[in-house]
């Protein structure tokens, strides 16, 4: 399929609506899988850290 356009392209033969939000959610779903473990692990390496100072204390 070959556009005239970058409207044409962004219109997607009046499927851009649905094309676009898919791609979105897709994305948005992608990022969420990447971040979520990222931000889990400093969480714990956070409280393990809490855990060691709070044992050293006593």
């Amino acid at each position: 399929m070959s556009f005239d356009s970058f409207g044409d392209f962004l219109a997607m033969g009046k499927h851009g609506l649905f094309v676009w939000t898919a791609y979105g959610i897709c994305l948005t779903v992608l990022a969420i899988n990447v971040a979520s473990p990222l931000l889990a692990r400093r969480r714990y390496l956070q409280q393990e850290a809490r855990r060691l100072r709070r044992e050293s204390n006593t």
